[in-house]
């Protein structure tokens, strides 16, 4: 959401964005198909053009990957979570293309139906050297095509926001999917180590990324504070916490963002109702917690999306001790308004 509380279509960030990936993606393209005609003797354009926008797509899927745990490691990677979406659509259009004329490449020429043919021609699923790896491709479309048709908010709003994230988690099963579909197709043919390499790296890029983005939140929320006999716990000093941003704490396995602004501390649940974004993470923007995810805005005293939207998150009690803060542990409902602390 914006200043003037409207969501966030299309504006001049997104504008570069697209462009910028549109364009990569375009002399990408370009390049491969340059490249392979000039290294490769008698070979046929549509090969060529089936691989290009193939190998386009599963390095896309690679940053799309990627974005999540380096925006978690660095918060300099925000605003390519910002534009994620429109990178997962770009993606799956590539992944259809790439589809559709291999489909009609291999399987048009025969006496079934192309869609029939992929399905039934190759059966050989026990044999390593022969599995029938363009199965696992379809299988992978099938998944993205779902999430690409659910990347809107409506189908956020409708599906709730935890059956909706893990829906689209399903992104990772579609990643397995395709490896093996490399692995057991391109690489079997392969004769050059250079894609095998490309494959194995951006694997184990993948993976240690996940390790490592997880390893930090894991430091973080073993650090669990637990409450007083009064239900406060000692959440630390108050210049402890930046100006116009939070300071996040595990309560009792919670967290817990306190934010600081204006001369005030109010304390708010971690967690954007949009997507689940991290609003610890995100800052104090004309009054209210923008969540760096996509721009999600809340009161901070209040939890209370600005009219005319109606989202709602916990807040939590907060005291004084010297200069050091304390949090109640247990949370206020949604939307339930707490004087800041005046420091």
């Amino acid at each position: 959401m914006g200043v003037s509380y409207k969501p966030v279509l299309w504006n001049r960030q997104k504008i570069i964005y697209d462009i910028i990936l549109l364009g990569s993606v375009a002399i990408y393209i370009w390049l491969f198909m340059t490249v392979s005609q000039q290294l490769a003797e008698q070979v046929d354009i549509r090969g060529i053009r089936i691989r290009a926008y193939g190998s386009a797509a599963f390095i896309l899927l690679h940053i799309i990957l990627s974005i999540g745990p380096l925006s978690r490691i660095n918060p300099r990677f925000l605003p390519l979570l910002y534009n994620r979406r429109h990178m997962g659509v770009t993606m799956f259009c590539l992944a259809l293309y790439h589809t559709d004329k291999a489909i009609a490449w291999y399987h048009k020429l025969g006496n079934l139906d192309p869609l029939v043919s992929l399905l039934t021609s190759n059966l050989h699923f026990f044999s390593l050297i022969r599995f029938p790896f363009e199965i696992l491709g379809l299988y992978a479309l099938l998944i993205l095509f779902l999430m690409a048709a659910t990347s809107h908010d409506f189908w956020l709003a409708n599906l709730t926001a935890p059956i909706w994230k893990t829906l689209h988690m399903l992104v990772y099963v579609a990643y397995g999917l395709l490896v093996s579909h490399v692995v057991l197709g391109a690489l079997q043919t392969n004769r050059h180590p250079f894609l095998t390499v490309a494959v194995a790296i951006g694997l184990i890029w993948i993976v240690a990324i996940h390790l490592i983005s997880g390893i930090k939140e894991w430091n973080q929320d073993k650090k669990i504070l637990h409450p007083d006999a009064d239900g406060f716990v000692d959440a630390g000093r108050i210049d402890e916490i930046p100006e116009n941003k939070a300071k996040i704490i595990s309560i009792s396995g919670e967290r817990v963002a306190i934010f600081k602004y204006d001369g005030k501390i109010s304390a708010v649940s971690n967690v954007c109702q949009h997507q689940n974004g991290p609003l610890g993470e995100g800052k104090i923007i004309n009054g209210c917690i923008t969540c760096p995810w996509h721009g999600y805005e809340y009161l901070p005293d209040s939890g209370v999306s600005p009219p005319p939207f109606t989202e709602k998150i916990p807040t939590f009690d907060l005291k004084l001790n010297g200069d050091r803060l304390l949090v109640k542990a247990l949370p206020n409902k949604p939307g339930t308004k707490v004087e800041p602390i005046i420091y």
